[in-house]
């Protein structure tokens, strides 16, 4: 997670976009690159779990009091826990207690016990998000399980790519090929996962970060418009009042 900025990562297949709202999740051993432009300092804070550590927490959730009395310090755990790498928002419980535990280790007010109990902690909220996105995997229209996965973690990876570089003049066709899947494909898996296009999904990033550049800039209107993507400032302005009940002016105005 991180504050004060964004960061883009690279990993494995995937192109992340990282700032106060969304967390980045991966997978033991992945290989990632990290980019940071900005005029001011950014902070990150990560944390890298021990091998095993949220699969030995769901085994003693799973496993009889008596077998954890026979075996306490038994270290089988039930599979190896492959994690859907993407970001998630910091309004879930998840993102909830990486805040406290961020908070509780910058100011000093926890010793390692108290720290390691909140590791303990996130592990289990790491469990339930693991099972939430299981379910979203298996509600998908396809008979193959194997499928599900891969066409889950395709789209994922699209909507991450958008989500990264929404400011720059991606195109469909460019998008579906991060996907590995043809345009058609790629449209209809898309909709089907989030309810929505990818067009209305990237015009909602661009205007989310139009809102964040009229609040906190003093850019022109214009300006605004080309600087997270649109390509004219009349759609721009047309779909931000549309989507907003104002145009871009009187919302600066209003913040």
């Amino acid at each position: 997670m991180f504050r004060n900025g964004t960061s883009l990562y690279e990993a494995g297949q995937g192109h992340f976009a990282v700032d106060q709202d969304r967390y980045l999740l991966l997978n033991e051993g992945q290989d990632y690159q990290l980019h940071i432009d900005s005029p001011v300092p950014v902070e990150s804070f990560c944390l890298f779990f021990p091998s095993g550590f949220v699969e030995e927490i769901s085994r003693t959730l799973c496993s009889s009091d008596c077998h954890l009395l026979d075996e306490p310090y038994a270290i089988q755990a039930p599979g190896h826990m492959e994690w859907v790498e993407r970001t998630y928002p910091m309004t879930n419980p998840l993102g909830a207690a990486l805040h406290r535990m961020r908070s509780s280790y910058t100011s000093l007010s926890l010793d390692t016990w108290g720290l390691e109990e909140q590791l303990y902690q996130l592990g289990l909220h790491m469990l339930v998000l693991y099972r939430e996105v299981r379910s979203e995997i298996d509600r998908l229209d396809m008979v193959r399980v194997s499928t599900r996965e891969e066409i889950y973690q395709r789209i994922h990876i699209a909507k991450e790519y958008m989500a990264a570089y929404y400011d720059r003049p991606i195109t469909l066709a460019e998008t579906a090929s991060i996907a590995h899947l043809s345009v058609n494909h790629f449209l209809r898996s898309f909709k089907m996962i989030f309810g929505m296009t990818p067009y209305q999904f990237l015009t909602e990033r661009r205007l989310q970060a139009a809102c964040h550049l009229l609040s906190d800039t003093d850019l022109s209107i214009t300006d605004v418009c080309f600087k997270v993507g649109f390509e004219s400032p009349g759609s721009f302005s047309s779909l931000f009042s549309r989507r907003y009940h104002l145009p871009p002016s009187q919302y600066r105005l209003k913040r």
